[in-house]
């Protein structure tokens, strides 16, 4: 994937579904774009306010179902708490896992501008070193 900058994100064209692109660096930086393209496929985020942190660790687990993990738990954590990450943060956390760190707002705070995900697709699913840094693609089931 041909990478217009050095840290970023993208929604690209899918039939049915909706597909983004993240890059970054780092694995865990690429994770926090994945999670940030994922909230802006169907929010719009601009004037909603920064409410309190939250925090959440994956168990150990291979690069890919890392990514799957977190994005699923934003996902979850939108229809069980009515919240979304305005912020994320990401660090590995010693044992194989990652913790991730969000600010995040109530889903009354955003705009919605499209459909909202139902779930993570493991289908076309990539996440992995990329040149200089790392870039993953995944589909979300609308």
């Amino acid at each position: 994937m041909e990478q217009p900058a050095q840290r970023g994100h993208r929604c690209v064209p899918h039939t049915a579904d909706v597909r983004i692109e993240a890059w970054a660096p780092t694995r865990e930086e690429c994770v926090a774009e994945a999670v940030t393209a994922l909230v802006e496929t169907f929010t719009d985020t601009a004037g909603a306010r920064p409410g309190p942190e939250r925090e959440y660790e994956t168990p150990p687990g291979e690069n890919e179902d890392l990514l799957v993990t977190v994005l699923d738990e934003v996902i979850f954590r939108m229809e069980t708490a009515d919240e979304l990450p305005l912020t994320t943060d990401v660090t590995e956390e010693g044992r194989g896992g990652l913790r991730v760190r969000w600010r995040v707002t109530g889903t009354d705070g955003v705009e919605l501008i499209g459909a909202v995900p139902k779930a993570v697709s493991l289908h076309e699913l990539r996440f992995g070193p990329d040149g200089g840094g790392w870039s993953c693609a995944v589909t979300l089931d609308v």
